[in-house]
C-alpha cells in the first residue's frame, strides 16, 4: 500500500525578543529629528514597533522615555563635551567643544541641530517640565565651561582680567548659535569660519 508522507506545519519562527536599548536609539533619533512636542505616542509606538501597553510597560510615559533618551544622548552623541573640557588648555578645551559639536550637528546621519537646544526652544507651555530639564542641561554644559575657565585662570593658562562666568556665556551662545544655524542649514565650512574668528581672538 501506498503511503504518503505527512507533511509537518512548518515552524513558526520566534518573534524577535524586544531589545530596549534599540528602541532607545530609535526613539532618540526621533525625538532628535521632530522634537519633544513635535513627536506623537503614534510616531513612537510605530518607529520602536510596539503598541501603547508595551511602551509604558517598558518606558513609562512620553516624558519618562523621552529624559531616558536623553541621558542616552549625554552618553552617546554629545559625550564628547566631557572630554574636550579635560584638554590641556581652556584654549584647546574650547576649540575642541566647538568642532566636535560643529562635526556632531552637521553629520549627514544625524539629524541637523541639538537636540537640547531645538527642544527647548520648541517646548511649550504644556511640556514646561521638560523644557525645564532641557534648560539645565544648558546650564550645567555652562557652568561646568566656567568651572574650566576658573581652573585656567588659577593655573595661569586664562587672563584673570576676563570674568569667566561671562565668558563661558559667550562659548555657550555661540553653540546655541551654531546649533541654530546647523537646523536651518548651514554647512560645516560656514561654522568654522565663526569658530575661527573666535579662537583668533581669544583673550590674552
Amino acid at each position: 500500500m501506498n503511503t504518503v508522507a505527512e507533511k509537518k506545519p512548518k515552524e513558526l519562527g520566534r518573534p524577535r525578543a524586544f531589545n530596549k536599548e534599540e528602541a532607545l536609539d530609535k526613539a532618540l533619533m526621533l525625538f532628535w529629528q521632530k522634537g519633544y512636542e513635535g513627536t506623537s505616542l503614534a510616531d513612537l509606538t510605530e518607529a520602536l514597533a510596539i503598541n501603547k501597553p508595551s511602551l509604558y510597560a517598558a518606558f513609562g510615559n512620553k516624558e519618562d522615555l523621552f529624559r531616558q533618551a536623553m541621558l542616552r544622548y549625554q552618553a552617546g552623541p554629545v559625550a564628547y563635551i566631557k572630554e574636550a573640557f579635560k584638554a590641556p588648555t581652556a584654549r584647546q578645551a574650547v576649540e575642541m567643544f566647538l568642532n566636535q559639536s560643529a562635526d556632531l550637528l552637521t553629520n549627514p546621519e544625524n539629524p541637523r541641530g541639538c537636540l537640547a537646544v531645538q527642544g527647548a526652544l520648541s517646548c511649550s507651555d504644556g511640556a514646561h517640565a521638560i523644557k525645564q530639564e532641557l534648560i539645565q542641561l544648558r546650564k550645567n554644559t555652562e557652568g561646568a565651561l566656567c568651572r574650566r575657565l576658573q581652573g585656567a585662570q588659577q593655573d595661569g593658562d586664562f587672563p584673570q582680567t576676563v570674568n569667566a562666568a561671562d565668558f563661558a556665556r559667550y562659548i555657550a551662545t555661540v553653540h546655541q548659535g551654531l546649533s541654530v544655524q546647523a537646523a536651518t542649514g548651514a554647512n560645516r565650512a560656514q561654522m568654522q569660519s565663526v569658530i575661527d574668528f573666535l579662537l583668533n581672538n581669544w583673550p590674552s
